[in-house]
């Protein structure tokens, strides 16, 4: 056995040998390594692609995705590699995925970033309200989505008496809006002017605050105030916290349909 050893020290130490094993280690690795690379170019890759036309502003479930098998070379931009990534997710604004296509990133975004995702979030039972506002009236832009507000009412009696009290509380801002209906918040590059609050009511509250709006001889005007302090569960019911103020409202608000006039076609029998 020493004998053997000693041999291959000599074969190995010999100068000749050892040339002859690298350049024989070298062709392999550039065998090896150049098959490869060629595997991988054309090894197909398992994709999730649209079992179904996708359309805009639509949830992803599971249903719509299937799998196939997909050369590399057709791997193209940003395309999306794992189902785990679009499900649960929506299609873009104005995006249409059609049948057979893959995914790509920007045609599919998380529910967040949705540009009327606040409208989508309504909870169920609540009606969306459009709340006129303006710089003052939100605080000097201090009024974001997810605070919550109560609305005051200011407005004068019968007597010319100045009424001023809360009237609902504990409402959720869903998005605030400038007057080209753009979010105010979305983009830190543009100074945006606060228009509008979205937020949802009950019915009753919803028509409440619309009839408040429609009373033109009180200097009527509704005012959203944010509850301070931070709140580590969510505030109370929406409710109506002045009953006299409410009635008012009630008492002086036009009945439209008193002004609506009947045109209801005559039938001839």
């Amino acid at each position: 056995m020493s004998n053997f050893f000693v041999s291959l020290k000599r074969f190995l130490s010999n100068r000749n040998t050892v040339t002859i094993l690298g350049v024989f280690l070298g062709v392999a690795i550039l065998y090896f390594g150049y098959n490869y690379r060629i595997q991988q170019a054309i090894q197909p890759v398992r994709m999730p692609y649209a079992r179904v036309t996708i359309q805009p502003r639509t949830r992803i479930v599971e249903d719509m995705i299937g799998y196939m098998d997909v050369p590399p070379a057709r791997l193209k931009g940003s395309v999306i590699k794992y189902a785990a990534q679009v499900i649960d997710r929506y299609s873009n604004v104005n995006t249409i995925i059609p049948e057979g296509s893959l995914f790509y990133e920007g045609t599919v975004i998380p529910f967040a970033e949705l540009p009327d995702a606040s409208l989508i979030n309504i909870p169920e039972g609540l009606i969306p309200y459009n709340f006129k506002v303006d710089i003052d009236k939100t605080y000097g832009n201090s009024i974001f989505p997810g605070n919550y507000i109560n609305i005051y009412f200011k407005g004068y009696s019968d007597t010319g008496e100045l009424m001023v009290g809360r009237l609902v509380e504990n409402i959720r801002v869903l998005a605030v809006k400038d007057r080209n209906g753009q979010h105010v918040f979305e983009n830190t590059e543009e100074a945006r002017i606060p228009s509008i609050i979205i937020f949802g009511v009950p019915e009753e509250i919803h028509l409440l605050l619309r009839k408040a709006t429609y009373i033109k001889d009180r200097d009527i005007e509704l005012i959203p105030v944010p509850i301070g302090g931070v709140y580590e569960i969510e505030p109370g019911m929406i409710e109506i916290t002045n009953t006299k103020i409410e009635q008012f409202i009630y008492q002086h608000a036009p009945d439209i349909s008193e002004d609506i006039p009947d045109v209801t076609p005559d039938i001839e029998e």
